[in-house]
């Protein structure tokens, strides 16, 4: 199926692709399509918070959490499970549209806002080529930038990898961890 504007927008022909954060799948599986690492389930993204040296001494006195977690609505948490680096700007609509029908009309333009609300943020860039397993995009994973403290396993994240993308990357990471330690 062809969408009208597709081909003219500034995304045509780009494969837009999660940066590393953390994240998971939470809740229940909603409306989806049937493609390898799409559950329908909403995102969840926990980012370290930056405080300047000021900050720090107020968040301490008022005990503020040292991380921001955003909850993705459905349609943004499908916008993210597509962002692989596996489809192009053009497939991506297409999916959005069968899924949300009217409610994303018309789903070029509103793809293409959530995809620059999600690149404003630092969360996605959009690739010339298809990804090709340069950073980690699987759920769960820490990235090397951010200290995170570790998770209440009652809360239910699901971070068990749904693409070889992301099971790949997460095992290229866990090896290179084993490595550093076997070498201290």
């Amino acid at each position: 199926m062809e969408l009208a504007d597709a081909d003219d927008n500034k995304y045509s022909g780009t494969y837009p692709c999660r940066l590393p954060v953390w994240w998971a799948r939470v809740g229940d599986i909603g409306p989806h399509i049937d493609e390898d690492g799409v559950t329908g389930k909403n995102i969840v993204l926990r980012i370290e918070k930056r405080f300047t040296r000021f900050e720090r001494v107020l968040a301490k006195l008022f005990r503020a959490p040292r991380e921001v977690r955003r909850p993705f609505d459905t349609m943004n948490s499908m916008l993210w499970e597509l962002c692989d680096g596996s489809r192009d700007f053009q497939s991506i609509c297409v999916a959005m549209d069968s899924l949300f029908n009217e409610d994303i009309a018309p789903a070029v333009d509103r793809t293409a806002s959530g995809i620059d609300s999600l690149r404003s943020r630092n969360l996605v860039t959009c690739l010339d080529q298809q990804f090709t397993l340069k950073w980690n995009i699987g759920p769960g994973q820490i990235p090397t930038h951010q200290t995170l403290g570790t998770m209440d396993e009652k809360v239910g994240y699901d971070v068990t990898p749904r693409t070889s993308a992301e099971r790949n990357v997460i095992e290229e990471n866990q090896s290179e961890t084993q490595l550093d330690v076997q070498s201290e």
